[in-house]
């Protein structure tokens, strides 16, 4: 296989992954299940707009480090 069906064959996958990742996280927005706060919603959309950015970087070749999130 070359790199390029080598790429997209991952980058297809990975994506669809990170889809149905994000699919679940919105599952949390139910409130007959799950108490949150407006606070809590934004640090959880700061995070990942944050590393959404960051990752797009790598792919210009710009240094990026490692983060974790907490609520």
């Amino acid at each position: 296989m070359d790199r390029r069906e080598n790429f997209k064959r991952l980058a297809e996958a990975r994506t669809n992954k990170l889809l149905k990742a994000l699919e679940l996280l919105g599952n949390l927005s139910n409130r007959s299940y799950y108490d949150y706060t407006p606070g809590d919603v934004e640090k959880i959309f700061d995070i990942l707009q944050e590393e959404l950015e960051e990752q797009k970087k790598r792919f210009t070749n710009r240094k990026v480090k490692t983060k974790r999130f907490r609520l």
